[in-house]
């Protein structure tokens, strides 16, 4: 992604900045510290693999935002984000893995130079990237801050995606259709798993059409058999085995949206104990699927698919979902909706989801999800258009 190659219109990004300062207000922040990448790239366009190291974006309701990050990452800032170069800011390579001096220090000064040090600042006290040694650096460096948890803010303000957003998502949806076409031609018993991960990764990457592939947030997911009961196996160098059902959880990515989908395959003959709960299953999903309408809430998704599943006698105690949208490693869930019967969230056009019901059992999981997208009236679109079935290959 470069400014000759932007992913996104200037006014697509000036109303992400004008929902997360309305939010910023209501909270009583006068600054917000974002140092997940994907509020990064979805408040300033920011990509590249440097969230290894500190960086972040800071928001101001009354200036443009600043990107803050290594020095030599500062260039990958010029390319990509659409604020002028001034409001770049690197700090020095004497601050990366240091054990006398940290990137916060930098941050601090920063933050100064801005006229905010006495001022509410939000950070992201939950994320993965900011660390319990940034937040007790910026303490001591700020000692007249309040720094205040606003761990999700932004991740709520990304919930309803406009139709640009929405683009992506359907170019990222066609490529997951090609990488499942391809698992279902080419999986077979004798077959190595890590083979078809290296093909699944080839066609992930060489994309659809023009629409080039880029690296999911989850590596792969493709356990099989007892190991199936475990959900978030990745893969080893064994054979696939008959008489043994394998679930595929992955996403195509576009421009790091994501459109997650799972099918799963069975070679040989399936047990009855599989067909029933496939049968029961597809009847929650479609369920699922009809309830997940605007002005319903969350929960309702949840209750739709759970009651076929009691009926057939299968319980299962995970939510069956997450929103869905722009994302890096090593999560492409957006963290803050969730569907599960406690969640009273209220459904909006725009909202998009993996619909996720998987079954993990004692020694054995099947999974058939959706990616959805909320719409203005009637039940939820599928971003994916694949038969919704467990796949039996003899």
């Amino acid at each position: 992604m470069s400014h000759s190659d932007p992913a996104f219109s200037r006014a697509e990004y000036d109303r992400r900045l004008a929902k997360t300062r309305a939010a910023m207000a209501a909270a009583g922040l006068d600054a917000l510290f974002v140092e997940d990448p994907s509020n990064m790239a979805w408040l300033t366009g920011y990509e590249g693999w440097s969230f290894y190291v500190h960086q972040g974006v800071l928001v101001l309701q009354d200036a443009d935002p600043i990107w803050w990050g290594r020095n030599q990452d500062a260039n990958g800032a010029r390319k990509t984000v659409w604020m002028s170069n001034d409001r770049i800011h690197g700090y020095a390579d004497e601050y990366v893995q240091s054990t006398v001096r940290h990137p916060m220090q930098d941050l601090a000064a920063l933050i100064a130079d801005t006229g905010i040090a006495k001022g509410r600042i939000g950070v992201e006290l939950d994320n993965y990237y900011y660390s319990a040694k940034a937040h007790l650096t910026l303490l001591a460096e700020l000692p007249d801050a309040e720094l205040v948890d606003a761990n999700t803010l932004v991740n709520w303000q990304r919930a309803v995606k406009s139709d640009e957003e929405i683009a992506l998502m359907q170019k990222a949806a066609r490529i997951s259709e090609h990488v499942t076409d391809g698992i279902l031609e080419r999986i077979e018993p004798g077959m190595r798993k890590n083979d078809l991960v290296a093909q699944i990764y080839h066609d992930a990457v060489t994309g659809v059409g023009e629409d080039w592939g880029d690296y999911a947030a989850i590596v792969p997911l493709l356990p099989s058999g007892p190991d199936a009961a475990a959900p978030h196996l990745t893969w080893d160098g064994e054979p696939f085995k008959s008489g043994e059902c394998t679930f595929f959880e992955l996403s195509g990515c576009y421009r790091r949206y994501h459109a997650p989908f799972c099918r799963s395959v069975f070679l040989g003959k399936p047990p009855d104990y599989l067909l029933r709960a496939e049968a029961a299953l597809v009847e929650g999903l479609e369920a699922g699927l009809k309830a997940a309408r605007a002005g319903n809430q969350a929960r309702d998704i949840a209750l739709a698919l759970a009651a076929p599943l009691e009926r057939a006698g299968i319980e299962r105690g995970a939510r069956c979902g997450y929103p869905i949208g722009l994302s890096y490693p090593p999560d492409w869930g957006e963290r803050s909706i969730s569907l599960r019967p406690e969640d009273e969230t209220v459904l909006e056009p725009g909202m998009t989801f993996h619909f996720m019901p998987g079954l993990w059992m004692d020694d054995w999981g099947l999974e058939i999800t959706e990616p959805i997208l909320i719409t203005d009236s009637g039940p939820a679109e599928c971003f994916c258009n694949r038969p919704r079935k467990l796949f039996v290959k003899p």
